[in-house]
Parts: C-alpha cells; structure tokens; sequence
C-alpha cells in the first residue's frame, strides 16, 4: 500500500499559462503545509524541480541568457535527491552514509550557485529567498541524517 503522506506529483501542473516570465518565483508543487510533513525525498524532489525550471528560465526565458552558472545550480541542485535516492539502497551504513554526505556536499555546492546568480542580478530577492528558503530545509534535514548515521555507525 502507498505511504499515505507520500505526494502524488501527477496532480498539480508546474506552470501556469497566465504566469509572466518576469514575476516567475519556480513556485513549489509542495504547499507550505505538506512540506512540513514531507520526507526528504519528496522535499528534494521538488527542489530538483524548481531548479529545472529556474534552469529553463535562466537559459531561454530571461532577457540576460545565463548557461555556465545556471548549469553549475542544475547539476547541483538535481544531484541532492539523485543522491538521496540512491542512499534509499544502499548497501550498508557507511554506503548510506557516503551517498547522504555527498547530498549535503551538493547542497553546499548549490548554496553557493544561488548566492552568485542572485549577487550578479539574475536572481531578484523573492526569487532567491523562495528557492533558497527550500534548500535550507533540506540543508538542515541532512546534517541531522548525517550526523544520526555517524553516531550510529560510530564514525
């Protein structure tokens, strides 16, 4: 049976057709409230969206066209939840561990991307704050996964 707070990701579209490029926020497909029961698969899933549709922003709709530090943030931000999938089957603790730090690597990494489009004018202050409210949350959830893991394996 399907875990009940597990997010059906088919039942909200990502755009809306009346949406202006210039007002575009990458809005979450997760409500505030779901995010606050979400697990960190689902909250870096919809991370890993918006960032594909700041990407497609940055590279086709925005009047400045941005592909080096737009793709850096794509390969980033994606990367986080790649990650903590695969941590989903590991094959031991420490293989768990490994996947989960290299998910807060990537989010540091990301964290970075961010600050620099949004310091260089490609990211108005909403824009930022909104994306980057998001990848703190996920920021904080896997310094708590690594450091219970570490704790727990002893390392």
């Amino acid at each position: 049976m399907d875990n009940p707070k597990k997010f059906n990701w088919k039942r909200k579209k990502t755009t809306s057709t009346h949406e202006s490029k210039k007002t575009r926020t990458y809005a979450p497909l997760l409500s505030e409230e779901q995010k606050q029961s979400a697990s960190i698969q689902d909250l870096s899933y919809d991370f890993a969206c918006r960032i594909t549709r700041l990407f497609q922003y940055l590279t086709e709709d925005s009047i400045y066209k941005e592909y080096i530090m737009s793709k850096q943030v794509f390969r980033s931000g994606t990367s986080i939840g790649a990650n903590i999938r695969e941590a989903q089957h590991a094959q031991s603790d420490a293989d768990f561990l490994s996947k989960m730090q290299i998910s807060l690597k990537e989010c540091n990494e990301t964290d970075y991307w961010l600050q620099l489009l949004h310091d260089n004018g490609y990211l108005n202050d909403v824009q930022f704050d909104s994306i980057n409210t998001d990848r703190v949350r996920i920021h904080k959830l896997l310094n708590a996964i690594v450091s219970t893991t570490r704790r727990k394996i002893g390392k």
